[in-house]
């Protein structure tokens, strides 16, 4: 979590883009959740503005999860299909949270650049909480508000081969739940590694070290 391609592999993509002449779906949902560097588009690679669709909500940056407001970003003739689509399925979004979401565009950022900073605290905490459990690495995300532990000695120590296994033996032995990496895809072949994720939006950096002193327990126990 919290990985980003580099301009090597975005210039890999956009050359496949062209070739089979393709039109690309951009999901930047969390293109300004980062603590460090700068985010690149894909469509600053040449020639993908206008082969590329940006898929943006004001879930992430503006902290507005739950009022479903999103934007399409794209070429006009697929943006005016996209609304017509869109018009019939679903009308439109209520008055306060279009009214919300101008606020959050038009405003001085600072609300926006608080709630960032209460983020990294958040990161930070869990991150430090987590590496400091035996058999435990977690990487150190520069984006998102999510980490992916890697928990393979963990398991191993307790015995326990199954995701779903380790999942509720540690929910029922320290009311802490987390998703594991079942919920994001099949296992390609040969994967060893063990990865839980864990997401730190919704939960102040002193709950967070709360329950991760409970998961230090059952993991060492």
């Amino acid at each position: 979590m919290g990985a980003e391609c580099s301009i090597a592999e975005f210039e890999r993509l956009a050359d496949i883009v062209r070739r089979h002449d393709l039109y690309v779906l951009v999901d930047e949902a969390y293109f300004d959740i980062r603590y460090a560097g700068d985010s690149i588009s894909f469509v600053s690679q040449p020639g993908m503005a206008e082969r590329s669709v940006i898929l943006y909500t004001f879930s992430k940056k503006f902290a507005m999860t739950g009022w479903r407001l999103g934007a399409s970003i794209g070429p006009k003739e697929v943006v005016d299909v996209i609304a017509k689509i869109n018009i019939n399925d679903e009308s439109c979004s209520n008055h306060f949270i279009q009214y919300g979401a101008i606020a959050g565009l038009q405003g001085d950022q600072t609300e926006v650049k608080a709630n960032l900073e209460t983020l990294r605290i958040r990161r930070n905490a869990a991150v430090d909480a987590l590496n400091d459990i035996e058999g435990i690495e977690c990487f150190r995300p520069d984006a998102t508000f999510y980490l992916f532990p890697n928990v393979t000695a963990v398991m191993r120590r307790k015995g326990i081969d199954g995701y779903e296994e380790f999942r509720r033996a540690a929910l029922h032995a320290t009311g802490v739940s987390f998703t594991t990496r079942l919920h994001f895809g099949r296992p390609v072949a040969g994967e060893e590694q063990r990865y839980i994720r864990f997401a730190y939006s919704g939960i102040d950096a002193d709950r967070i070290q709360e329950g991760i002193a409970r998961f230090k327990d059952f993991c060492e126990s």
